[in-house]
């Protein structure tokens, strides 16, 4: 991977990029919604965006990740949700999804943050530590692809529950 990628939050003024990369992402992706680049859209609006970043390869935007709050039987305790992520697809499978993955959860971790969860592929997550765990639950999504990442040995039990905008473009 070229050394000049970069991982920094995102600015106003790249909003419209990240929206366009996002759906390009997941224009093809078998299991997307086709509305993702929407969901990043309106959980911004709403101001519950907890963490976007965004990859840039010599100086053009190439991949962002977004995270935001969940609470874990009906609480939130500093866990978050990372969803989604996504690479321009001109520049996939070239380590960018990973690096951005890398930065946000040590952001995460440096901002005290429990834990995190998503729903993704294992094959792919596990590499970063993430695991089913059976006491945390998300309904609709088969269990082993419900995968979590604590940051802290005390791991709450309970159902999971992302931003209410999750169901209206999951």
């Amino acid at each position: 991977m070229n050394s000049s990628i970069h991982i920094r939050p995102e600015h106003k003024e790249d909003i419209k990029h990240i929206s366009q990369i996002i759906e390009a992402a997941f224009k093809d992706h078998p299991h997307g919604s086709h509305k993702e680049h929407l969901l990043v859209d309106e959980l911004r609006a709403d101001k519950a965006l907890s963490l976007s970043l965004v990859a840039e390869l010599d100086g053009e935007i190439v991949g962002h990740i977004a995270f935001s709050k969940v609470t874990i039987g009906g609480e939130f305790d500093s866990w978050y949700g990372l969803a989604p992520v996504s690479v321009d697809p001109d520049f996939q499978q070239q380590g960018i999804g990973s690096r951005l993955i890398e930065y946000g959860l040590s952001e995460l971790r440096k901002r005290e943050a429990n834990g995190c969860v998503l729903v993704g592929e294992p094959g792919f997550y596990k590499r970063f530590g993430f695991e089913h765990l059976d006491d945390l639950i998300y309904e609709g999504v088969p269990d082993k692809y419900f995968l979590v990442l604590p940051f802290t040995k005390k791991i709450p039990k309970g159902r999971v529950r992302y931003h209410n905008l999750f169901e209206t473009y999951g």
